[in-house]
């Protein structure tokens, strides 16, 4: 038999097998369609999902929200209001915390005080010492890291020259971010919660978090830049992802944060005795000197009150002889 008569035996099977194969190809364009459909409705939920603020029945305490201590303001290079602001517009929608303003309106309300103290305000003002409420809480939003890879955006003038930088856990170009968020206890000074975020442009669908970016979410908010730019929105997904996980972690603080935290130490005004009871029988434990430091328990009867010395001496004290350490 030729080669052309071969070919020709041949060629029916091979041309059945082709067909079969595009027979096949195009059957399952439409259920790899509906597969593919169906990951991004579902990608879009998850996406949703994630852009909700979470929201508190109760403040968890004050709250005050200041800026990282790096001098490299990377935000205004970009148009972006300070991180500081996009925090605080999660907290008030969130009512997790009650805010305290530390900045400008905390500076304007200390200019009203040294009106009223220079007597200038009108009487009845009722403006003046003991009123500013503490915070409870700082709360620090900041990058995960500082480096100076390649790749960034054009945006060296805000770190020393060095054109095309990546700022910290921030990439201009390639739309990721990086953040951390960072919650301190205002009296012990310690550190109650870390959380980290991350984000990036091709992980997210911008149309399926238009009811956070929208012109009622954080567009509304003050902070329109972080709604109406991609690398704002990425950002905004990567604190909101560490906010969210913040709030899970202080669920088990104390319900006043003030009363949970060591009382404020005082000082000796004048010369006394350590006594064994608030009724003040029996022996003293010890003889007080002005200027001694003591460290109250919270436990109190009348003016009496329960201290501990240096030295881990326990007794009562009236509380005439005290005043608040400076």
């Amino acid at each position: 038999m030729g080669k052309y008569q071969m070919r020709n035996v041949f060629s029916p099977l091979a041309a059945a097998v082709f067909t079969l194969g595009i027979a096949a190809a195009v059957s399952s364009q439409p259920a790899e369609a509906a597969f593919k459909n169906k990951g991004t409705q579902a990608q879009e939920q998850r996406q949703q999902a994630a852009a909700q603020i979470p929201t508190c029945q109760r403040p968890i305490g004050t709250l005050s929200v200041i800026e990282p201590e790096d001098s490299t303001h990377w935000w205004t290079g970009q148009q972006l209001p300070a991180p500081s602001r996009l925090i605080k517009a999660f907290v008030s929608r969130s009512r997790c915390f009650t805010l305290v303003d530390r900045g400008a309106g905390m500076a304007a309300g200390q200019f009203e005080r040294e009106l009223a103290a220079s007597g200038d305000l009108r009487g009845r003002s009722n403006v003046g010492k003991g009123q500013i409420k503490a915070a409870d809480y700082v709360m620090i939003p900041d990058l995960i890291s500082q480096n100076s890879n390649a790749g960034g955006g054009g945006i060296g003038g805000l770190i020393g020259g060095r054109a095309g930088a990546v700022v910290g856990g921030l990439n201009f170009t390639s739309k990721t971010a990086d953040v951390v968020l960072t919650v301190t206890d205002v009296r012990s000074s310690e550190q109650v919660a870390i959380s980290e975020g991350s984000a990036r442009k091709s992980d997210m669908g911008f149309g399926a978090s238009g009811g956070l970016f929208g012109g009622s979410g954080l567009g509304a908010a003050g902070v329109g830049g972080y709604a109406n730019t991609e690398i704002g929105q990425v950002i905004t997904m990567a604190y909101l992802q560490a906010y969210t996980d913040i709030i899970a972690q202080l669920g088990g603080l104390p319900d006043n944060a003030s009363a949970a935290n060591a009382q404020q130490a005082v000082t000796v005004t004048r010369a006394g005795r350590l006594l064994a009871n608030a009724r003040g029988t029996g022996a003293p434990v010890r003889t007080l000197e002005a200027g001694m430091m003591l460290y109250p328990t919270g436990t109190k009867e009348g003016v009496m009150w329960e201290v501990e010395d240096e030295l881990g001496n326990r007794g009562w004290v009236s509380s005439t002889l005290l005043q608040l350490s400076k």
